[in-house]
């Protein structure tokens, strides 16, 4: 995933307002089209992150993603990425 984070977060005062790089194991609500699903960042690396779904997603490289993070009980839009691999899953449908 290569993504870029917010400067600082909007509507909120000017000490929480500032955006914290990713940081291992943290929970994000990820974005992806019109899904909404957790992720747990599993690694950082300047502007890449890899972030395991807790839900299988149906998407494609390249795809636009929103990434938000739970502030004083509600989720803020922290940043956004784009797709950049990602692991297949292969799904079996029962007769």
């Amino acid at each position: 995933l290569h993504l870029g984070l917010l400067a600082a977060l909007l509507g909120l005062d000017a000490q929480q307002a500032k955006v914290q790089k990713l940081a291992k194991q943290e929970v994000l609500m990820v974005n992806i089209g019109s899904t909404a699903t957790g992720g747990k960042v599993v690694a950082v690396k300047n502007d890449l992150a890899k972030i395991q779904l807790t839900q299988p997603v149906c998407t494609q490289e390249g795809e636009k993603i929103a990434l938000s993070r739970r502030v004083d009980k509600h989720w803020r839009l922290i940043g956004w990425g784009q797709i950049r691999r990602g692991t297949k899953v292969e799904i079996n449908e029962s007769p």
